[in-house]
């Protein structure tokens, strides 16, 4: 411990142990105890009381004191139980039975601060840090510390009953420990004492017939299992297992989530996994279990690595039955093979589906969901039913938007169109799982089938903004997963024809009144055309998205298909199929050519004024997006002929520097950096006046983001200017390899023109720590590149450092009205070289409160609330 803590420490509990003392808050007490706790793991606890008696001082005090408030005594106790954690700081507080008197009927458990949970919590957590020892289950023991434990589970303070069951669990692995190598037989006797106490009263407790204490029996051997991993957990299991099969045999079966909780637990348990009876008791609950609680045991049992294959098909075949009740439900879905059979092979969910709306949709919820949890995962089941579970994922939509026909005869289906009709959360459960399905292939009809369902979607009135937003990024995610010719990023007919028809309801999507549905058709646009723009320049090809030779039919792509049709629907009997394309004549628009001849381009250029910022700063994005790929809206035509267009870099320089909202400014860097990376055209026709401009306008601005990413452009240009673009990794460890003198003679000399480095080194004093730090790695990037003891070709005579250092000390101070003035490569270079520019990027990433979360500090705050400090004794922040 310090020495200024040592010395403010008495002082802190005498105020502490003071009735008429006002009490710290709950934060500080908290902070006080980590405090305590980094000293004692860092050292011995004895050695701590020894040097400061009066911590032993302030608990004999709350053992005399009446009228202490709750907070200092639950402080107390758990301040006791931390000290008392190692083992001769625990017999040097017994030998006056103060832990006793503490934790026993003379402390707070036998009087009326008894009654405050914060109190009865504090006892808890006392005990738990406690309890690290063989000395300090006899202790318990004589205590008589279980009986109020086991009472404690039932606390009607929930954090209080949760902490109890934590430590009955702790308890019971503790006094196990040390027996863990004998392998402790089944036999009652064999037990140690505490042991057998919690064991019989978890017992009992599975046998009660009241499901609250049945629940917290299931929670104590959850954390026993999900904590300990030894053998004796074995023994345990053995013993317990057939009162937890017998719960199972129960009609309604009881604390169910506990239950699920308790298997799951058990089975991630290496010490269990070869257990036979173990799987078989998973194996009758997934059958006796409701579809509700049985959805949540599947999937865990599909995440474990060693999931018995039998039980692993039987639990996906349980994930599933909800889907595969919905897709016999469809008149035009009958269930294909890989899933299960439907209603009648489980009543149950039939049962479910059909009982209320809440629990019907709560359940296609649960299970969309644990499907999208799965289909990423190595260790799904293979082989994976894609067609079906796309099949399934359309046929829940289509149930929603009033599309799909009950199958004849159905009470099922009929029950769901009612059930389902305009359902948001299902709507967006069954979007969002149909976009992670687009990670695998399906049959190109099925394919069909999913972009027309999506189109319906984004087309309807009835969409919500929050369903059309899950509309656009399932969209996105097939769009992406789109095969493409190599080298010309040529797209199928489908897509080509999905995306003509798409254009369209896009416009209407973004003169929408609602701001949330503008912003998601501006993400939309922006993520579609920088992805595929990005994903030609991978492959070599032009940003053109060839189209190849279209449908001849007129039809649009609903009608097509409705051709193709996966089920046995109306329109099998089609005289073409998707499979037989016939070309049409050459000359058909290109994707490039409808998007510009459609106005979706000068409507996100509208965009950029809307009265929404979110909105401007999506149409910011999305025009840096079209005009980076050529494709944002022309000039001066035939239909708009008033002349040419304000130029675009020009309005989101206005943007920059004038819009009143952050997120469209800090947009509009983002852009102005990627189209300096990208060589923009309007950019290089005059780089250094753009990057100039761009500066100028980000170093006034009160944005610490705009800032910060302003600096991210000067570091793209500095890098530009020294021949090596995007070069350098920034978690690179190699020091990166100087430029040539002449290189960096060029860049030093373009950066003054700019006025790049006055930036850079104003933003090295910058208030907001992450924009210091960022100009602190340019400056370092930049001197590095220079190798030491080079000197610039046609440095005249000894630079002028000092002025540049008389100003930088005025900005350090304060001064940041004053200007840098002129700078000469040589003197910034040799500026750079004098500055500790790694000490400075050290102490950048020290926290920005250190100091302030100082123990000092800490104690200092806390004797200022009492008085104990003169004026400004404390810290202030």
């Amino acid at each position: 411990m310090d020495p200024e803590c040592s010395q403010l420490l008495p002082a802190l509990c005498a105020a502490l142990a003071d009735p008429r003392q006002p009490v710290a808050d709950d934060t500080c007490l908290e902070k006080l105890l980590d405090w305590f706790k980094t000293v004692t793991e860092a050292g011995s606890s004895l050695q701590l009381l020894q040097d400061s008696p009066c911590l032993v001082e302030l608990l004999l005090q709350v053992l005399k004191a009446q009228g202490l408030s709750p907070r200092v005594l639950a402080f107390s106790l758990r301040l006791a139980g931390l000290l008392a954690a190692q083992e001769d700081c625990f017999q040097f507080l017994q030998q006056g039975e103060l832990l006793t008197g503490l934790f026993g009927e003379a402390g707070p458990l036998g009087g009326a601060a008894w009654t405050a949970p914060t109190v009865r919590s504090g006892w808890i957590q006392g005990l738990r840090s406690l309890a690290q020892h063989p000395s300090a289950l006899h202790f318990l023991a004589d205590l008589g510390a279980l009986d109020t434990v086991v009472a404690l589970q039932g606390d009607s303070s929930l954090f209080v009953a949760s902490a109890a069951g934590q430590l009955l669990a702790h308890i019971l692995g503790l006094s196990l420990r040390g027996q863990a190598e004998g392998h402790p037989g089944p036999q009652a006797c064999d037990w140690p004492a505490s042991a057998q106490t919690i064991v019989g009263h978890i017992e009992e407790s599975l046998c009660s017939p009241a499901a609250p204490r049945v629940t917290q029996a299931l929670n104590v051997l959850t954390t026993t299992f999900g904590h300990c991993h030894r053998l004796w957990t074995q023994v345990l299991w053995v013993r317990l297992s057939p009162l937890v099969a017998c719960l199972l045999e129960k009609d309604p079966v009881p604390a169910t989530h506990s239950l699920v909780d308790l298997l799951l637990s058990v089975a991630r348990s290496p010490a269990l996994s070869s257990d036979r009876s173990l799987w078989e008791t998973v194996a009758q609950a997934l059958g006796r279990l409701r579809p509700a609680h049985a959805g949540p045991l599947a999937l865990g049992l599909l995440t474990l690595q060693d999931c018995p294959q039998a039980l692993s098909t039987q639990a996906f075949a349980v994930l599933l039955q909800p889907l595969a009740c919905v897709l016999k439900a469809a008149a035009q879905a009958p269930a294909p093979p890989g899933l299960p059979a439907g209603p009648e092979g489980d009543p149950a969910v039939a049962d479910t589906l059909l009982s209320s709306r809440s629990a019907c949709v709560g359940l296609l919820c649960q299970t969309l969901a644990h499907l999208e949890l799965l289909q990423p995962l190595p260790q799904r089941p293979t082989p994976w039913p894609q067609a079906p579970l796309l099949g399934a994922a359309v046929t829940v939509l289509r149930f929603c938007n009033g599309s799909a026909v009950p199958a004849s005869g159905s009470d099922v289906g009929g029950r769901l169109c009612a059930i389902l009709a305009g359902c948001v959360r299902v709507q967006r459960a069954a979007l969002g799982f149909l976009g992670a399905l687009s990670e695998d292939t399906g049959p190109p009809e099925l394919v069909a089938q999913v972009l027309a369902v999506l189109l319906d979607y984004l087309r309807s009135p009835d969409s919500s903004p929050t369903v059309l937003k899950k509309a656009f990024q399932a969209t996105l995610q097939w769009l992406l997963s789109t095969p493409t010719s190599p080298g010309c990023c040529a797209l199928d007919p489908p897509t080509q024809l999905f995306l003509r028809e798409l254009l369209p309801v896009l416009q209407r999507r973004l003169c929408s009144p609602c701001w949330e549905v503008r912003d998601s058709g501006l993400e939309f646009l922006a993520q579609v055309v920088g992805h595929w723009a990005g994903e030609c320049r991978r492959r070599g090809g032009l940003w053109h998205l060839r189209w190849s030779p279209p449908l001849v039919t007129p039809v649009g792509f609903g009608a097509w298909t409705r051709g193709a049709a996966w089920g046995a629907g109306e329109a099998a009997g089609s005289a073409w199929s998707p499979l037989a394309v016939a070309p049409a004549p050459s000359g058909q628009a290109g994707f490039r050519h409808a998007l510009l001849a459609s106005e979706v381009p000068e409507l996100a250029q509208q965009l950029l004024q809307d009265p929404e910022s979110y909105v401007r700063a999506s149409a910011v994005t999305a025009v840096g997006q079209l005009s980076g790929r050529g494709l944002h809206a022309t000039p001066a035509g035939p239909e708009r002929p008033g002349g040419p267009q304000k130029s675009l870099l020009l309005e989101l320089l206005h943007v920059l520097a004038a819009d009143s909202e952050g997120f469209p400014r800090r947009a509009a860097m983002q852009v102005f950096t990627q189209w300096l990376r990208d060589g923009h055209a309007e950019v290089a026709e005059d780089t250094e006046r753009f990057v100039a401009r761009v500066l100028q306008a980000a170093s006034r601005d009160l944005d610490w983001e705009v800032r910060a990413q302003g600096l991210e452009l000067a570091r793209v240009f500095l890098e530009q200017m020294l021949g090596r673009p995007g070069s350098q990794c920034p978690y690179a460890v190699a020091a990166p390899e100087a430029a040539a003198p002449g290189r960096v003679a060029q860049a030093l000399r373009a950066s003054c023109r700019v006025q790049l480095l006055e930036f850079a080194f104003r933003a090295l004093f910058d208030y907001d720590r992450p924009v210091a730090q960022k100009s602190c790695d340019l400056l370092l990037f930049l001197r590095d590149q220079a190798a030491p003891g080079d000197s610039l070709p046609e440095a005249g005579g000894s630079p002028d450092v000092a002025s540049v250092e008389a100003a930088l000390q005025r900005w350090r101070a304060g001064e940041q009205g004053q200007p840098l003035g002129p700078l000469e490569p040589e003197a910034v270079l040799a500026v750079l070289r004098s500055m500790d520019l790694e000490g400075l990027r050290g102490a950048l990433a020290e926290s920005s409160d250190h100091v302030e979360r100082s123990p000092q500090s800490l104690l200092q705050d806390m004797l200022a609330t009492v008085g104990h400090l003169g004026d400004n004794g404390a810290d202030c922040y």
